[in-house]
């Protein structure tokens, strides 16, 4: 198929490698041209606006930061709205708000467009193999039409019906994660400060119901050896993701203390200048305010995943 591909950072460029992988034709668009220049090498096509790639394909997908990048792109001057034409599919494949995306659905339906929310899990790893989680909810028959090109980016496709579902599913599992991370903050800090060595602390907890989820071998990536550079996922866009779960609750009246507490966390973080950190760095301000250092061997950490993937 002909495809048109917003937004070629990280998480674009992966999946716009394996759609040409797959034989499909590509225009692309970014914001800095020369985030193209291995795709263009291989073939693909430039566009010089978003307008542009709506007018030169059968079907586009963006790849953006989040809700104001992917209005601008969607809807501002030579958005992809000026290009669209009757029938025509866009999958937005950012991280995005319900309520944008919902509102735009219908800006787009009112020109015999179809949009659809379809956020992905899978990090740039998972982008760049295909091991990838895609979540896609709005009209069903442009989902199945396009379903083979949501297969060459990614290896879990899930579909969820009425459109800002999807979304609404990205933002429960990253804000799962990140209130996980607070709590777990919370609770390792008070039981290292009640005398118990971290490590023991660590390999005592995975036993029990949650530690065989191994919910718990997360700590084992930055908080136990203390290491949070380079970032697998930016402070920055991990608190846009949790903002953005936050103001879903205030618009459907659903409290969110931790929620709001975690979102807290991550700001006073950004506020130590901590923005390309990774997302978990915000960890560190529990243990300064129980004034605790934990900084575990990361071979001793090893040995004892090392331990239970033999035994």
């Amino acid at each position: 198929m002909r495809v048109g591909f917003i937004g070629l950072g990280l998480m674009g460029s992966g999946m716009t490698a394996n759609l040409q992988k797959a034989g499909h034709a590509l225009v692309v668009h970014d914001a800095r041209r020369e985030a193209a220049a291995k795709l263009l090498a291989a073939g693909a096509e430039w566009a010089a606006t978003p307008r542009d790639v709506a007018a030169s394909s059968e079907v586009i997908f963006t790849s953006l930061p989040g809700p104001p990048e992917f209005e601008a792109v969607a809807c501002g001057k030579n958005g992809l709205i000026d290009g669209v034409a009757r029938g025509q599919a866009l999958f937005d494949l950012s991280t995005n708000s319900p309520t944008v995306i919902r509102r735009l659905h219908k800006l787009f339906g009112d020109k015999g467009a179809h949009l659809l929310d379809s956020p992905v899990s899978g990090g740039p790893a998972g982008a760049a193999s295909g091991k990838m989680a895609l979540w896609v909810s709005g009209d069903e028959e442009a989902y199945k039409r396009y379903r083979p090109v949501l297969d060459a980016m990614g290896d879990q496709i899930f579909y969820m019906g009425v459109v800002g579902a999807a979304s609404v599913a990205k933002l429960v599992h990253n804000l799962s994660g990140y209130v996980i991370n607070t709590a777990l903050a919370e609770a390792f800090t008070m039981g290292v400060k009640a005398g118990v060595d971290p490590l023991l602390l660590w390999k005592a907890v995975r036993q029990g119901a949650n530690g065989r989820r191994r919910t718990f071998d997360t700590l084992a990536e930055h908080f136990l050896p203390d290491n949070y550079d380079p970032a697998r996922f930016a402070l920055r866009l991990a608190h846009k993701d949790v903002s953005l779960a936050t103001q879903l609750g205030r618009e459907v009246g659903v409290p969110m203390r931790l929620s709001n507490l975690t979102l807290e966390e991550m700001t006073e973080a950004l506020g130590r200048g901590w923005q390309t950190r990774d997302s978990r760095s915000s960890m560190l301000l529990q243990q300064e305010r129980a004034g605790v250092k934990i900084a575990v061997d990361p071979d001793d950490i090893r040995a004892v995943l090392r331990a239970d993937s033999n035994s």
